[in-house]
């Protein structure tokens, strides 16, 4: 009952109530993203796969620029990354947008996290499993080693969790995030230059083998 029913319930009251009382937060950010990212746009839009594959568009708050060097092609990452935008990462600022994506029914608070749609293909059965459910804005995985995790490990861990889905574990979830949040513990800023493709790049070299 509350896998299909109490789950989605809670996230759009709860979505509701964090957008009302973070909308201070919303302005400042806005605010200073408009004039931090030189003209590149506030929020970054990003398809990502939703329940049963589903294609979505993810809200993030953008933390890079758009600068580029003398033969007009784009700087690396790094260079681009600003200090509000390390800062909103480091900090989890960046994923608050999330929440309007909850309160549409695209995403859960709490659930695996939507990846890439180019690892697509590289999922095998088992794996497909973490799509039979919304994705979240945090989920087991994020409480339980996040980046410090293989990809294995963390697609082991969502299926897990779809697996095993209850009001107890979503509220240790929630609560060990909070904590997670105010310490950084496990956050670590990556920027696209050092993650992109590192999934299916491991499941290209599996298949070789």
């Amino acid at each position: 009952m509350y896998k299909h029913f109490f789950k989605r319930f809670i996230d759009f009251c709860l979505s509701s109530v964090l957008i009302f009382l973070f909308s201070p937060i919303y302005l400042i950010v806005t605010v200073w993203l408009y004039f931090a990212n030189k003209g590149a746009g506030i929020f970054f839009l990003q398809q990502r796969p939703g329940k049963d594959g589903k294609l979505f568009i993810i809200i993030k708050y953008k933390s890079m620029t758009d600068e580029r060097d003398s033969d007009g092609r784009l700087l690396s990452d790094a260079q681009r990354l600003t200090k509000i935008g390390y800062f909103i990462r480091a900090t989890s600022i960046d994923e608050l947008p999330q929440l309007f994506n909850v309160l549409k029914g695209e995403m859960s608070l709490i659930g695996p996290r939507p990846l890439l749609t180019e690892y697509l293909p590289y999922y095998n059965d088992r794996e497909r499993i973490r799509h039979t459910v919304r994705p979240g804005i945090t989920g087991y995985t994020q409480v339980n080693g996040r980046n410090n995790l293989s990809w294995d490990e963390r697609l082991e861990m969502d299926v897990k969790y779809v697996e095993t889905i209850s009001f107890k574990t979503d509220a240790k979830i929630v609560v060990k995030t909070i904590l997670r949040v105010l310490s950084r513990k496990d956050v670590q800023v990556i920027t696209g230059d050092q993650k992109t493709s590192k999934l299916s790049q491991q499941r290209q070299v599996k298949n070789i083998k």
